[in-house]
């Protein structure tokens, strides 16, 4: 036997399951089919400036384990209110309208709440010819990745009562931070799992680079990489892949501008493209007061700017930014960088959401089979889903339950 645990994927679920297995004193190898680790976490870093091209928010801040630890390793965690729901000058968005927009989201909600449609169709609870129909899809479109009619209520409501308002950041990026966290342990970058099967005393990985035996196996990659059989499994997985396929990876993708010259803008400021169109940029302007607009599209925008190309959806964001801050900002924004979650092999989307009648397959993508093989990864969180944090804390949920299976360490 090579090692007792072999962990796929080396995203957060991948990192913290390595970090806890390391500190129990178990021998892990760690399996990454790209070249990097971090999974969702990238932080690119141009003209200096780190920006996250995926995960960017400690969200629900207070009980986010990776405050501590950012704080624990020297990291900056600015906290604070955002201006996700604020309009700069109230340009294109009144108060009026933003005071009913966000009224009609919460109308959508409670609806959800007191009186959860039959369908379990998040869009069902929807005002039928609402004003604000739209807003409410690009509101989704940035939470889940995915319109309303893809999304169920029951997944939408338990994400919604765990999450707290405190949204906050890591100066130095959230990829940045991962990468730190990585343990030293054995790391196969650029070395896809082909098949996983269970041998008479463990588990046997085929890789691109060779097989791979251990007494257990964590499995941490993304819904896609399962629904889509990119690695091969033995019969008794296949109500996890089922499950993986009901709890798709929606779709959220930024646009970075580099801001030049005498251009006017405010730090830490906002705008929403235009409310009436579910497929607009919410704009993020001089975050943490870096020369930067970032822009943001998610379900149906996101899509839209993929299937556009780079260059078109950079002009589309350029179009709707000089529509409400006038044509002579153009010549201060720069394009530097741009996120295609959909095309990253190896991931193929954001962050996961449940089909309408599927928010229980969560539970079922986390159950271990034949104590040999466990499972994490955002999408095994119950409530967390979607989140960096979901995900690191469902590694350390799979090393409890291989702990549980196998008490003592294999000696080396």
């Amino acid at each position: 036997m090579d090692f007792e645990v072999a962990i796929i994927g080396a995203g957060a679920a991948g990192i913290s399951a390595a970090r806890m297995l390391t500190s129990l004193g178990r021998k892990v190898v760690v399996i990454e089919a790209s070249s990097r680790v971090g999974g969702r976490a990238w932080t690119n870093e141009i003209y200096g400036l780190p920006l996250d091209m995926g995960c960017g928010w400690l969200h629900s801040g207070e009980r986010n384990p990776l405050v501590d630890m950012a704080r624990a390793e020297g990291f900056d965690v600015v906290e604070g209110r955002t201006a996700w729901q604020d309009q700069w000058r109230d340009l294109g968005f009144t108060p009026d309208d933003r005071k009913a927009a966000l009224e009609a989201w919460a109308g959508m909600s409670k609806q959800m709440e007191r009186d959860p449609p039959a369908s379990d169709r998040a869009s069902d609870a929807l005002d039928p010819g609402g004003k604000w129909n739209a807003y409410c899809q690009s509101l989704s479109g940035y939470l889940n990745g995915a319109p309303l009619d893809s999304l169920s209520v029951e997944d939408f409501l338990a994400y919604d009562k765990a999450a707290t308002q405190s949204n906050w950041r890591v100066r130095e990026g959230y990829g940045t931070l991962l990468v730190r966290s990585m343990p030293p342990v054995p790391l196969y970058l650029s070395c896809a799992a082909r098949k996983v099967r269970q041998t008479r005393t463990g588990v046997r990985i085929e890789t691109d680079r060779g097989t791979v035996d251990s007494r257990a196996v964590i499995v941490t990659v993304s819904t896609a990489v399962l629904a889509r059989a990119l690695i091969e499994f033995d019969a008794e997985m296949d109500d996890h892949l089922h499950a993986a396929g009901n709890l798709p990876l929606g779709l959220a993708d930024k646009l970075f501008f580099h801001l030049e010259g005498n251009h006017g803008l405010e730090a830490e400021t906002h705008l929403l493209g235009n409310p009436a169109n579910d497929k607009t940029g919410s704009y993020y302007i001089r975050p943490l007061g870096r020369p930067i607009v970032e822009g943001f599209f998610g379900g149906p925008g996101a899509i839209a700017i993929e299937d556009a190309g780079v260059l078109e959806a950079f002009a589309f964001a350029i179009e709707e930014l000089t529509a409400l801050l006038g044509g002579k900002i153009e010549k201060y924004l720069k394009p530097i960088s741009s996120s295609s979650w959909c095309n990253v092999e190896w991931i193929h989307g954001s962050y996961s959401h449940a089909l309408p009648g599927c928010a229980r397959d969560r539970e079922t993508l986390a159950k271990p089979v034949s104590e040999r093989l466990f499972f994490a990864g955002e999408a095994t969180s119950r409530f967390d889903f979607s989140t960096a944090h979901g995900a690191w804390e469902s590694g350390i949920r799979a090393v409890q339950e291989f702990a549980a299976c196998y008490p003592k360490a294999v000696a080396p």
